[in-house]
C-alpha cells in the first residue's frame, strides 16, 4: 500500500465482544511473517486505537438488516461514525489521511468529518475505488483486452445504487494495436450497452456480490483499499486519473459541502479534482440524481447529529 519499504504499526480496533477474534487475526498476522509490519496494536479502546495514527481506515459499519429504511441505517452509522471522527479529532495525527469504506461510505464520511472538526476537510474520503475497478473489468472484457489497458474510467457522486460509471473521457491503450489508443465508446462501439447494461452492472455489482457468496465484497474491496491509499499517498501517474469521494469545493456545480466521487489525481499526499471535463447531458442529469440522493442523506444524518 505504502511502496515496497516503508514499515508500517498497524493499530487494530473492534468492538470488545469481538476481542478474542481479534487475537486471532493478531496471531495469522504474526504467523505470516510480514516484512513490513513493524508491530501490532489491537485493542477495544477508541484512544489507543487512534493515537498517533498517519492512516485511518474505516472498514466497520453497520449493515442494512431485513426490513431496515435507508433512515434507520444512517441513524446507527451516524452513532458509530460520530465517535470516530471525535476520536481522529482528539487522538490521531494532524495529517492523518481517512478513508471511509463502511456504508453508506458518503455520509460515514461526513459524519466523522463534521465531528473531526479540527482536521482539514482534505484528510477525508470515501472509497469509490471498488467500483471504478468494476467499471474497468467489465470494459475490459467487452472489448476483449487486458483490464491494465482501460483507463480513466469515472465514478461519480454516491457510492450507491445512484452512483454514475462515466467513460466518456476514458480511453484503451494499444488498441487495436499495439502503440495505439482509442476511445472507450470508440472501442466498445455499442452506446446502447453502454447506457443501459453496463451503468446498472456497475451500479449493481455489489448486490451481485452478496447474492453469489452471500457476504458483501471482500478481497476486492481491500484490493480497492489499497489502490486508493497508494496513489492518495505516494501520487497517480502521469495521465492517470482515479475516483475518489472527496469534500467538494463546489466542482461541476456539485453542492460544497458533500462527500461526493470525483476524477481526481494525487501529488504529495494532497488529491485535486480534475477540472473542466465536459458533461454529456446523459451524464448531467444522473448527477443530479446522486446529488439529491447525497443531500438527502446529509440532512438525515445532520439531524441525527444535532
Amino acid at each position: 500500500m505504502f511502496g515496497p519499504h516503508q514499515k508500517i504499526i498497524l493499530h487494530l480496533l473492534d468492538i470488545p465482544k469481538m476481542a478474542d477474534a481479534l487475537k486471532g487475526v493478531v496471531m495469522e498476522l504474526q504467523d505470516s511473517s510480514y516484512p513490513l509490519l513493524d508491530s501490532v496494536v489491537a485493542t477495544t479502546d477508541v484512544q489507543t486505537a487512534f493515537l498517533h495514527i498517519n492512516v485511518a481506515i474505516l472498514v466497520g459499519a453497520f449493515p442494512r438488516g431485513p426490513g431496515m429504511q435507508r433512515k434507520d441505517l444512517l441513524k446507527v452509522n451516524v452513532s458509530i461514525f460520530k465517535e470516530q471522527g471525535e476520536a481522529l479529532n482528539k487522538y490521531a495525527s494532524r495529517d492523518v489521511k481517512v478513508l471511509v469504506v463502511g456504508n453508506p461510505a458518503n455520509t460515514n464520511a461526513l459524519t466523522a468529518l463534521t465531528k473531526a472538526s479540527d482536521l482539514p476537510t482534505a484528510n477525508f474520503s470515501a472509497l469509490t475505488r471498488l467500483d471504478q475497478n468494476r467499471a474497468q473489468s467489465m470494459i475490459s472484457e467487452k472489448v476483449g483486452v487486458s483490464v491494465e489497458n482501460v483507463n480513466n474510467v469515472i465514478i461519480w457522486g454516491n457510492h450507491s445504487l445512484t452512483q454514475v460509471p462515466d467513460v466518456n473521457h476514458g480511453y484503451i491503450s494499444n488498441y487495436p494495436q499495439r502503440d495505439l489508443v482509442s476511445p472507450i465508446k470508440s472501442a466498445v462501439e455499442d452506446e446502447k450497452w453502454l447506457n443501459e447494461q453496463f451503468i446498472p452492472l456497475v451500479q449493481n455489482r455489489g448486490a451481485a456480490v452478496i447474492a453469489a457468496r452471500k457476504l458483501s465484497s471482500a478481497a476486492s474491496a481491500a484490493n480497492a483499499i489499497v489502490g486508493h491509499m497508494r496513489d492518495w499517498l505516494l501520487g497517480t501517474r502521469d495521465g492517470e486519473v482515479v475516483s475518489m469521494a472527496v469534500y467538494s469545493d463546489g466542482s461541476y456545480n456539485i453542492p460544497k459541502g458533500l462527500i461526493f466521487s470525483f476524477p481526481v489525481t494525487c501529488r504529495q499526499g494532497q488529491w485535486s479534482i480534475v477540472q473542466d471535463l465536459k458533461i454529456s447531458p446523459f451524464i448531467q442529469a444522473k448527477l443530479e440524481l446522486t446529488t439529491k440522493e447525497l443531500e438527502e442523506e446529509k440532512q438525515v444524518a445532520l439531524s441525527f447529529l444535532n
